[in-house]
C-alpha cells in the first residue's frame, strides 16, 4: 500500500507543477504553464489555447499570482520530501526483514548480526512426576496443578543488553511474548499450570514481561522489553493458551556475559 501512494503522489507532482494561475485583478484566472512581465505587459502560455498570450501588466494581480505560486512550490517540496521518507522507510522495512531467516523460530537481534536461538525442552511437574511436553502432543494428566520447567538454574544463552530485541518468525498464529523464569533447585519455572478437574482444562500462569510488538510481514514479528530488564532468566515463548503447547527459547540477561557462544547464525 506504501508503494501505491507513493507513487500515485509522484504521478501528481509533475502535474501540479506543469500549471499555475494566473490571478487578474477582477477576480478571473487563466491557467497557464508559464508567464513573464515585460514592461507594461505580460506574456504567458496559455494551457487551455494551446499558445503564447499577452495583457496589460496592470490587469494582473501579480502579488496573488506569486504567494500561490511560493505556496505551491512549498507544498511540492513537502510532498517531494514525504515520497522520500516513505521510500527509504520502506527500504529499510525490506533489508531488515530479508536478514531474517524464513523458517518459523526465534532470532536475537546481536548488535548487526541476527542469531537462531535454541529451543529448550520442556517438562511438566505434577505430583504424578514431571512429563516431556510435545507441541504437537500435550501430556494427558489428572486434576491438579504444576509447573512447566526447563532443566538448569540459568540459561547457556547470556545476554549482555537490557533490552534484547527478538524476532519472532511463526509458523502458526499463536500467542507469543517474553517471560520471566524463576530457578528453583536446579531448574527454571517457566509457568505454573492449574489442570481444572472433569473438563482438564490448563489455566496457565506466566510472569509476563511487557513488550513492544512490531508486525514487519504477515507471520514475522520483531518483539523487545518496554522497559530494560534485570540481570536474570526469561524466555520468549510461543503458544495457545490453555493447550498445554508451550514453546521456549531461554535466555539470561547478564551485564558481564561475553558475546553468545550459543546461538547460529546465518539465513536458511
Amino acid at each position: 500500500m506504501r508503494s501505491i501512494v507513493a507513487a500515485l503522489v509522484l504521478f501528481a507532482i509533475p502535474a501540479f507543477a506543469a500549471s499555475l494561475k494566473l490571478y487578474l485583478k477582477d477576480g478571473s484566472h487563466q491557467i497557464v504553464r508559464e508567464y513573464k512581465v515585460t514592461g507594461d505587459r505580460v506574456r504567458f502560455y496559455s494551457l487551455e489555447r494551446s499558445d503564447w498570450e499577452e495583457i496589460p501588466a496592470d490587469l494582473v494581480d501579480l502579488k496573488r499570482t506569486e504567494r500561490e505560486q511560493t505556496d505551491r512550490q512549498e507544498t511540492l517540496a513537502r510532498e517531494s520530501a514525504l515520497v522520500a521518507a516513505e521510500e527509504k522507510a520502506e527500504r529499510v522495512l525490506l533489508k531488515e526483514i530479508a536478514q531474517v531467516p524464513v523458517t518459523a523460530g526465534v532470532f536475537w537481534l546481536n548488535g548487526k548480526e541476527i542469531k537462531r536461538m535454541p529451543s529448550a525442552e520442556s517438562k511438566l511437574h505434577t505430583n504424578k512426576g514431571r512429563s516431556i511436553l510435545k507441541v504437537l502432543s500435550p501430556v494427558p494428566v489428572v486434576a491438579g496443578k504444576g509447573t512447566v520447567e526447563i532443566e538448569g538454574e540459568q540459561s547457556e544463552n547470556l545476554i549482555a543488553q537490557d533490552r534484547p530485541e527478538f524476532y519472532i518468525r511463526l509458523l502458526v498464529e499463536e500467542r507469543f511474548g517474553i517471560v520471566r523464569l524463576t530457578p528453583r533447585k536446579g531448574r527454571r519455572i517457566v509457568e505454573r499450570v492449574t489442570i481444572v478437574p472433569i473438563t482438564k482444562e490448563y489455566l496457565e500462569e506466566q510472569d509476563t514481561v511487557e513488550v513492544f510488538r512490531h508486525q514487519l510481514e504477515e507471520t514475522l514479528y520483531k518483539i523487545w522489553p518496554t522497559n530494560p530488564l534485570a540481570p536474570g532468566e526469561y524466555a520468549v515463548v510461543q503458544y495457545t493458551e490453555g493447550k498445554m503447547n508451550i514453546q521456549i527459547w531461554d535466555f539470561s540477561i547478564r551485564p558481564e556475559a561475553p558475546p553468545n557462544p550459543q546461538a547460529t547464525s546465518g539465513r536458511d
